[in-house]
């Protein structure tokens, strides 16, 4: 319940800073990193009923943020939420590399989209929310990449 819980409040707490304080844009991003890990902890636990946690964040989201952010982020958070579920579902793969894989195809789609739609076209803020989110899962990937190349003690 704690990853849930965690989840739903991070998407709730980021988009309604951004709509109260726009201009610290690199901080939410680098912010938001943290959120596409989280969503991937609750399809670990919840499967496929990550996505009424996905659906449920949404809602929320739309009702407390700005409605100009609030369209920018459920778009953005939609497509690729979906490619990050289509992932997990899809791949066999250990945790730690669908964690990496779909944060990877991720990402990408989901800095285009959001800040495409509010037309924030600067490069250092598109380069921090892809660094910072790229920079969160990979580090995760790698502490889950070491913990499992440990030998197990008795």
């Amino acid at each position: 319940m704690l990853w849930l819980a965690a989840y739903i409040g991070s998407v709730l707490a980021i988009n309604y800073a951004f709509s109260l304080a726009p201009h610290l844009d690199l901080v939410w991003s680098c912010w938001a990193g943290l959120i596409f890990i989280l969503r991937d902890m609750v399809q670990v636990r919840y499967g496929h009923w990550s996505l009424a946690a996905m659906l449920a964040a949404t809602l929320l989201s739309f009702l407390l943020a700005d409605p100009f952010v609030a369209t920018a982020s459920v778009t953005a958070f939609a497509v690729s939420e979906l490619i990050d579920w289509g992932v997990f579902t899809v791949t066999r793969r250990p945790l730690r590399d669908r964690l990496w894989i779909s944060a990877a195809l991720s990402v990408p789609v989901d800095t285009a989209l959001f800040f495409g739609m509010l037309g924030i076209w600067d490069p250092t803020v598109w380069a921090a929310s892809l660094a910072s989110k790229l920079a969160g899962v990979s580090v995760v990937w790698m502490l889950m990449r070491a913990r499992s190349a440990r030998p197990a003690t008795a």
